[in-house]
């Protein structure tokens, strides 16, 4: 406040060229000035108001209300500026009121605190002001209005209630008491910077902002700015908003994000050594029902090889398709596509499933098919198989036909059998984990996941699944896979042909495994197939191994993970190396883990994933030492 000696002659002169209506009261809240244009306003002679309190300019029914405020203010005296928001009334000499907008000014004088109010009357000329502060008083958001000094011109209501100041305490204080101290220095800097180039900043954009309440504690916001010219002044409209619940809301986003990062880490974690540990008992068992098979003569003993065998597969069936459904649901499955004749897939599952089908008395049959497709043969000969598998399962006599169509653009694949059929109501359900058909006839086997991995499969691949049935006629199973038009892919079907897979199992086999176990099994199976077997753990003992046989391999079959951290890759190649010959190979695993698609880089090698089926493997063994090719699979 500016300290100035007290002199009513030249004062009252200065007022009386003011523009506006302008009052001049003393610490008692009594008149001591009044010019021309206020006795106008009141409808008073200047000298008929001095030394009458300010209530006398006032409706009876603000009186009190207003000497409150007034005491209050001459104990925190401060400026406050026209565009206050605040609803007030002035009285006329003859009872009449009106509305007004009055900006204060308190001086320091010689004989006290005066202050100066300059009152202007709100008419139908101004009614959009009055439009204005409704509005701003209704917004949901608080707002506030800064001069191009930085000081709170308009405050709402909700700035009031957001930051627990009182208006009043807010009118003519510089921004900054809504921000917190240590950041005071920065935010004069960057307020000046805007008013310099102002420019509409919408709600969320910048940098991120913190509030200050009058209790002392600091809360997040976030804030738009809207440059605003009035009356030749500019101004800043800001609107805040208390991001406190969904700042909270995000940091346990960000929290639960980063828990289940971890988690799906860990899931992985657990299935890459599920995969591999589950597997190796699975596979040491079903090698040894080979051995045992091949061996064994009596009939009796042959019938509890069968038997064992069933709970072998029914076992296998349940680990894969656990393991699946996990890796899927975790993410774990990365799809690679690739151009190839769908032929060469039909051919695969028909050779592998025609004997199921006729051991259980059904005529088995597929179509001939020149069309290349654009997808993962692997998962989609996944999804295939299960649905000749449901098909052969569920169909008591007739038969299950395999057929590719190519339509639009696309290749369809159907897979129709003559079995019990499904209910329509049932057709989107048989698509969950764990359901199966209740329809008379329908087989226990199994445990209702095929079709829920099929359904994973063909979101995972994109691809569109379809299914018809009628009861007690059979049902149709369809997957759409896109065709490669124009395909410059050769058609390698019959590339390998049939070519030894039947001739004698002889020569020498290099097996490199780390699990005693699993490793004697093998051997047992490959000798009693008519194989010579020689044993290493690691890509070390096969290095020193090679070195002591007295021919060259017919084939190296070898575990992914080896004892030593070595790898069946590094095994291989080492062996190859030694030979100077790209002696055919299988890689086998149960790792499902990206790394194990390392060994699918390796020429004239196969990547087979355990526990594996004894008779495919003893076949494409045969085919592999004979032709000196693995077979693709």
């Amino acid at each position: 406040m500016n300290r100035i000696p007290l002199s009513a002659d030249i004062v009252s002169e200065i007022l009386n060229t003011s523009a506006d209506a302008t009052i001049i009261t003393d610490h008692k809240g009594r008149i001591r000035l009044i010019n021309k244009l206020a006795g106008e306003m009141f409808g008073y002679e200047q000298d008929e108001l001095v030394g009458e309190p300010i209530e006398v300019l006032i409706p009876e029914e603000h009186r009190n209300k207003h000497r409150d405020l007034r005491k209050r203010y001459h104990t925190s005296p401060r400026g406050r500026p026209m565009v206050s928001g605040l609803e007030l009334h002035g009285r006329r000499k003859d009872g009449s009121t009106f509305r007004a907008e009055i900006a204060l000014n308190p001086i320091e004088t010689d004989d006290g605190l005066v202050v100066t109010s300059t009152i202007r009357r709100i008419n139908r000329s101004n009614e959009s002001d009055i439009y204005f502060r409704h509005l701003l008083e209704s917004a949901p958001d608080a707002m506030i209005i800064i001069d191009d000094k930085g000081k709170m011109a308009l405050v709402n209501r909700q700035a009031e209630d957001m930051f627990g100041h009182a208006r009043h305490e807010m009118l003519g204080k510089p921004i900054e008491m809504l921000i917190p101290s240590r950041l005071h220095e920065a935010h004069v800097g960057h307020r000046e910077t805007f008013l310099r180039t102002p420019r509409l900043r919408p709600m969320g954009k910048g940098r991120s902002l913190v509030a200050l309440r009058n209790d002392g504690s600091e809360f997040p916001v976030e804030i738009s700015l809207s440059p605003v010219h009035a009356a030749s002044r500019r101004f800043v409209s800001s609107v805040i908003r208390d991001v406190t619940e969904r700042k909270h809301m995000e940091d346990e986003i960000i929290a639960a994000r980063r828990e289940a990062e971890r988690a799906n880490k860990a899931n992985s974690a657990f299935l890459a050594a599920a995969s591999h540990d589950l597997r190796q008992p699975v596979q040491a068992l079903s090698l040894l029902n080979g051995a045992l098979r091949r061996t064994v003569k009596d009939e009796r003993a042959l019938e509890m090889v069968d038997f064992q065998q069933h709970s072998l597969t029914a076992m296998t069936n349940l680990l894969n398709s656990l393991l699946d459904i996990s890796r899927l649901d975790a993410g774990a499955v990365t799809p690679e596509l690739e151009d190839f004749p769908i032929q060469r897939l039909i051919d695969r599952l028909s050779d592998e499933f025609a004997r199921q089908a006729q051991h259980n008395g059904l005529e088995f049959s597929s179509t001939s098919c020149s069309t290349v497709v654009n997808s993962d043969p692997n998962l989609l000969a996944e999804i295939i198989q299960n649905f000749v598998s449901n098909a052969i399962r569920y169909t008591d006599k007739g038969s299950v036909h395999l057929e590719c169509e190519a339509r639009d653009g696309h290749c369809v694949i159907n897979v129709i059998d003559t079995g019990i059929g499904i209910d329509e109501d049932q057709l989107e359900e048989i698509f969950r984990e764990f359901h199966q058909c209740k329809a008379p006839g329908a087989s226990k086997e199994g445990f209702g996941l095929g079709l829920a991995i099929v359904k994973r499969l063909a979101d995972l691949l994109g691809l569109e699944i379809n299914v018809k049935s009628d009861i007690g006629k059979g049902s149709c199973f369809s997957v759409s896979i896109p065709a490669v038009l124009d395909a410059d892919v050769s058609d390698d079907v019959d590339a390998h042909g049939d070519t030894g897979v039947h001739g004698p199992a002889s020569g020498l086999v290099i097996l490199i495994e780390d699990d005693v176990n699993v490793a004697n099994a093998w051997g047992l199976l490959l000798e009693a197939e008519g194989y010579r077997v020689a044993t290493a753990a690691s890509a070390l003992e096969a290095q020193a191994l090679i070195k002591y046989t007295d021919e060259t391999p017919a084939l190296v079959i070898s575990d992914f993970h080896l004892l030593d951290g070595s790898t069946g890759v590094e095994a291989v190649s080492a062996i190859r190396e030694f030979y100077n010959a790209s002696i055919p190979a299988y890689i086998v695993s149960g790792d499902t883990s990206k790394v194990v698609k390392d060994a699918r880089l390796l020429d004239n090698c196969t990547l087979m994933c355990k526990p594996i089926d004894t008779n495919r493997l003893l076949a494409a063994a045969r085919h592999a030492v004979n032709t000196g090719l693995v077979p693709q699979d």
